[in-house]
């Protein structure tokens, strides 16, 4: 054999072996965020974009407990594929329920003092509405009692006209 033909094998065959290393299947974008999505699908409330392997989590959850495993549950969501996790999620402070009823009875005195065809009580922290009320304005009291933080506001008493 010739030198030229030896020179030329091993001139192919690295170019060949060069090619295919270089080659190497990368994860696309769309991909990593569809293995990411499901990497963190328990928590609905965070969002994933995904862009040259770089993950972006938003959104909100109650600990930084949750924020904290949503990040490690990206990263390993394609160890290879995902260079790197931006955490924005934000940890939402939890709301205290107020369970008193005698401090709930006096607070909706005001919050229905614009509403003199309703009657609300109190019982076990849940805020009961009776009475009658035009549907326009059912929002606004609802969200009034609501501001309350009471347990639940029972409106299925309530006369909508």
């Amino acid at each position: 054999m010739s030198l030229k033909k030896v020179l030329s094998m091993f001139l192919v065959a690295g170019v060949v072996t060069f090619g295919t290393i270089s080659c190497k299947s990368k994860i696309s974008d769309a991909d990593l965020k569809t293995k990411v999505e499901t990497a963190v699908s328990a928590s609905p409330a965070v969002l994933v974009d995904v862009k040259d392997g770089v993950v972006t989590l938003t959104g909100t959850v109650g600990s930084e407990d949750e924020r904290m495993a949503l990040e490690s549950s990206a990263k390993a969501a394609d160890t290879k594929g995902v260079k790197s996790v931006v955490n924005n999620i934000t940890v939402k402070a939890p709301i205290e329920i107020n369970t008193n009823d005698a401090d709930l009875t006096a607070k909706i005195v005001d919050a229905t003092k614009d509403f003199p065809t309703v009657k609300a009580t109190v019982v076990g922290g849940v805020i009961t509405v009776t009475g009658t009320l035009e549907q326009a304005r059912v929002m606004v009291l609802k969200q009034s009692l609501d501001a309350l933080n009471p347990k639940k506001v029972d409106m299925s008493a309530l006369v909508v006209k």
